[in-house]
């Protein structure tokens, strides 16, 4: 496992978890969709860095709803159906949400991060993202408050049968009831808008000294090129450098892009000529089936395309890093005293 991950940059393990528990999965994210308190003032969320919200600054911690602005008219009215109309909930499930924090935190996980040689992993994000049909992106930009009636809870779910897909690994299972009525004080919504996600590094974000961001990606419904499956270019973590942080502004307000030195990771190397540019690269397409994980470098060079499709994809997806890295003070997420970086062992 370890080998291809470290030259490819990526790693897809299908059957991850059985169909059965991705649809539970996506299931409760729609509950938490339905049930979320709404009452938040309208804020705005952008891609390019330029983030003045502090509804985005201090989501680390919470469980927030961020909505489509494809999904509304002018007049700020939704379009579509609330369940159709979330860009992704985050950024804090794997603390206050049961089903996926029991997922974040199996044993299998351990044992997956284990194999990658990690020595002191933490938890520091989660997210659901739903690329609703016809408007899906991944993205950022206006947002708004709206409110829905909750739906009767489904408690009593069972999530079961979570594997690790590789072969020579023994089948591990989990057995949990979806808690559909637990309480989440820290759920709050506002809405963003659809674009394609460009060529980007996790470890921009998620930035590091040496690097060592890895994402852990699963596909909670079957992902295709129509509704925006992932695309990689294999073996980019080598040769394409963090050039780039996502931080906060000086008066920790807003956040900003600015411009670094190049870093590269364990394993790769500046290029003996000039750095290439990403529009030469050649992306391949990760088409995968619901329950199929996959292990994201965070150098490596990935992006998808908005969902032009009749079919939603959603995903549940969470980022680990090395505790003993150092953690700079300005990355745009930050712990907090209540709620530290999550430990996986």
């Amino acid at each position: 496992m370890p080998t291809q991950f470290e030259d490819q940059g990526y790693l897809v393990i299908p059957d991850f978890i059985s169909p059965t528990v991705a649809a539970e999965l996506k299931a409760h994210a729609l509950h938490l969709v339905a049930t979320t308190d709404a009452d938040q003032p309208p804020t705005r969320f952008r891609p390019n860095g330029d983030q003045s919200s502090e509804y985005f600054l201090n989501s680390g911690d919470q469980v927030r709803l961020f909505f489509e602005d494809g999904a509304f008219d002018q007049d700020g009215r939704l379009t579509v159906d609330r369940a159709h109309a979330i860009n992704k909930i985050g950024h804090a499930l794997h603390v206050h949400d049961r089903a996926f924090r029991a997922v974040t935190l199996h044993p299998t996980v351990v044992r997956i991060a284990q194999g990658l040689g990690l020595q002191h992993p933490a938890v520091l994000q989660s997210m659901v993202i739903c690329k609703p049909p016809r408007i899906g992106g991944e993205g950022t930009g206006r947002l708004s408050t709206i409110s829905a009636a909750a739906p009767d809870p489904c408690v009593g779910r069972e999530l079961t049968a979570i594997r690790y897909g590789q072969p020579a690994i023994r089948t591990w299972h989990l057995s949990l009831t979806l808690a559909l009525s637990f309480s989440h004080p820290h759920i709050a919504g506002v809405a963003t808008t659809e674009y394609a996600v460009p060529p980007h590094q996790d470890s921009t974000f998620l930035f590091t000294r040496p690097l060592s961001a890895i994402g852990f990606w699963i596909a909670l419904e079957n992902c295709h090129e129509t509704n925006g499956c992932l695309q990689f270019v294999p073996g980019s973590h080598k040769d394409h450098p963090i050039t780039q942080r996502l931080v906060r502004t000086a008066d920790h307000h807003g956040t900003e892009m600015v411009s670094i030195e190049p870093v590269y990771g364990p394993g790769s190397q500046a290029p003996s000529g000039a750095m290439s540019s990403t529009s030469s690269d050649t992306f391949v397409s990760g088409e995968v089936a619901a329950g199929t994980l996959v292990l994201i470098h965070g150098s490596v060079l990935h992006r998808s395309s908005p969902n032009r499709s009749m079919a939603s994809r959603f995903i549940y997806t969470f980022h680990a890093i090395e505790l003993m890295a150092a953690y700079p003070a300005d990355n745009w997420l930050q712990p907090t005293v209540d709620v530290p970086f999550t430990r996986l062992y």
